[in-house]
């Protein structure tokens, strides 16, 4: 009895097993779930069949050995459980970064045309696994891989996430863990924002106050553009660098893991922290500091503003071109990928425009409009770049004064400058404020830390990055952008990026006709009890109300609704903690006069899950624009 009670009950847990849902994150091209599953023991090999595959596989191996305790040490060879091949005669459906997974009860084979592919055939087993492989030390589980069948490759070659560690420095080994998780996502490029007005992190030895003086600002709390400026004398304790050797070690970590790194160095706005350091190379060769976050530009709405610190280098000076010669000399030398990012971006004028060389310059070249020495120096850059046999690339702003049919422009400011430079024949990496901005709050400003803007991972997961009328092969693909204003640390990095960063991922990688907002529901709640074994953090703004109000006949409308499918919105105006006893939303509700406090949560199954969301009648009527 106890015999057939055992049998039993493994034959619930084996039949469990092989119809457990596979929730794979980006989704593959093609995949068919096989009947029975492969068990990972202390036993299992790990082969390759060429030199080329050894990388991936002790990638692997590490990834295995650590949650489960077993010492796997790959060999070259063709007879291994779990097989990693790389192909003879390519096959031209996978290209270079594509893979097929066999899974059967016998073992695992990754084949692949490159190194590249196999690296992503075995992140996709990593995540055929259960979720304990995450872990930072040993468990006990079942270490089983359902049988399945998968064949996948990428839709847009270039698959991104720019990290800027300007703001906040982010150092050595937290770059390397932020690379890891993008990686296993299949993101192949990290564009590292490395200069701006707040701190310059990269080592130029020909140039050393870059790094002792631009590198350091004074210590400042609170929320970015509303701080205290610094003071005459003041101590600069925060911040930090890359040494040239920092820099060696964490590209070799991406390398390995199929991450091409991408500097920027952002000219000729968004200078200061340089010219903290030279302040020769600017137009009025004042002293400034390199900024703690004050708030030193005013905006005025339609992208125009001022600047009431120089913060950009002197187009007209000689000098900022050797200057610049001598950064990207280095720079090129460090980064062996074709690009180098040249900023562009929210360049600011004015302070040309007072110069009597810039307008020197100006007269010399025929130039009328000040704006159009932006093209006149971008060029002259992308000579320099040229010169070190990279190619230039820049934010949008680059388009303003012309640039040449070479460059290649990342559209941010919306999907219009992709468009633009599309048709003039530009390659293009699509990366809208719309879809595309990490740091962007997930959720309701009144939970969250407030924001200027919001960007829901729903918005993420509908983008579809070659517009209308544009011919896709001048879309290399896309990225999303964390800039970190608001994010010092890493653990609050990986809050902004995750959920959105899975959503892009599927973006960028999966075909677009199999994406299924829904689908991607369950893969994305599975993945979050992948990253809570992982330590990873995220956000679950997901789970709250989406709350708008609008006015009709001079009425506030209340108008709710949800990301997640399936969940119950409660609510009450009466100064009482709703629950799933109060009001249930289901249509738009017209709002008593009066100081009424609305507060909102959401449950699911009769459980609470989102948070609770509390809004006075001010902020509501603030939301309908009044």
């Amino acid at each position: 009895m106890h015999f057939l009670r055992t049998a039993f009950l493994a034959l619930c847990v084996s039949v469990a097993q092989a119809q457990s849902p596979i929730h794979l994150i980006p989704q593959p091209v093609s995949m068919q779930a096989q009947k029975g599953t492969f068990t990972l023991t202390r036993s299992t090999s790990i082969q390759y069949n060429q030199s080329g595959g050894k990388v991936a596989a002790d990638l692997l191996a590490q990834q295995l050995n650590t949650p489960t305790g077993f010492s796997i040490r790959p060999k070259e060879g063709k007879s291994g459980a779990i097989q990693l091949n790389l192909n003879a005669t390519p096959n031209t459906q996978l290209g270079a970064e594509g893979y097929s997974l066999t899974a059967t009860p016998k073992g695992v084979i990754i084949t692949a045309n490159q190194p590249a592919g196999l690296f992503y055939g075995a992140q996709t087993l990593a995540q055929l696994l259960p979720k304990e492989i995450g872990s930072k030390t040993a468990v006990s589980t079942s270490w089983t891989v359902p049988a399945v069948q998968i064949t996948d490759y990428p839709r847009f070659g270039w698959r991104g996430i720019m990290l800027d560690v300007s703001r906040h420095f982010f150092p050595k080994e937290d770059v390397k863990k932020y690379i890891d998780q993008i990686a296993k996502l299949k993101y192949n490029t990290l564009h590292w924002h490395l200069t701006d007005d707040n701190g310059w992190r990269l080592e130029i030895k020909s140039l050393p106050k870059l790094t002792s003086v631009g590198a350091w600002r004074v210590a400042r709390t609170g929320h970015f553009n509303d701080r205290p400026e610094p003071k005459p004398g003041e101590p600069t304790p925060y911040g930090g660098f890359y040494t040239q050797d920092d820099v060696r070690e964490i590209v070799k970590y991406a390398q390995d893991r199929n991450v091409t790194i991408v500097p920027e160095i952002d000219i000729p706005g968004h200078s200061m922290a340089a010219l903290a350091a030279y302040p020769e190379l600017s137009c009025t060769k004042a002293p400034v500091s390199v900024n703690p976050g004050t708030a030193f530009s005013e905006w005025y709405g339609n992208g125009t503003f001022k600047m009431k610190v120089e913060n950009t280098l002197n187009p007209s000076d000689e000098k900022v071109y050797e200057f610049l010669d001598k950064v990207f000399t280095e720079v090129a030398a460090l980064f062996p990928n074709p690009y180098i990012h040249a900023g562009g971006d929210e360049c600011y004028k004015g302070y040309w425009a007072q110069d009597p060389g810039c307008q020197e310059l100006m007269k010399k070249l025929n130039i009328r409009h000040v704006e159009d020495l932006q093209g006149y120096f971008m060029g002259r850059v992308e000579k320099i770049l040229t010169a070190k046999g990279k190619k230039f690339l820049g934010w949008d702003e680059i388009l303003e004064g012309g640039i040449s049919p070479t460059a290649t422009v990342m559209s941010w400011r919306g999907v219009k400058g992709g468009i633009e430079a599309a048709h003039m024949g530009h390659n293009i990496v699509m990366t809208p404020t719309t879809f595309a901005y990490l740091d962007y709050n997930q959720g309701d400003n009144s939970v969250d830390p407030p924001i200027y803007a919001t960007l829901r991972a729903q918005t993420s997961y509908n983008y579809e990055p070659v517009p209308d009328g544009v011919d896709p092969k001048y879309i290399l693909g896309g990225q999303g952008n964390l800039w970190t204003e608001q994010v010092p640390t890493l653990r609050h990095a990986e809050y902004m990026t995750y959920p959105r960063a899975w959503a892009l991922s599927e973006v960028y990688w999966s075909p677009k006709e199999i994406k299924n907002w829904p689908n991607f529901v369950e893969r994305m709640e599975s993945h979050f009890d992948r990253a809570d074994v992982a330590q990873v953090n995220y956000s679950k703004a997901i789970y709250d109300a989406i709350v708008k109000t609008s006015m009709k006949d001079n009425k506030l409308m209340l108008n709710m609704a949800s990301e997640v499918p399936g969940l119950a919105i409660y609510y009450s105006i009466d100064d009482t903690m709703p629950d799933q006893f109060s009001t249930k939303y289901s249509e738009p509700v017209e709002l008593p006069d009066g100081p009424i406090t609305l507060r909102v949560v959401t449950y699911r199954a009769g459980k609470l899950i989102g948070h609770l969301i509390t809004l006075s009648r001010d902020a509501l009527m603030k939301r309908a624009g009044r």
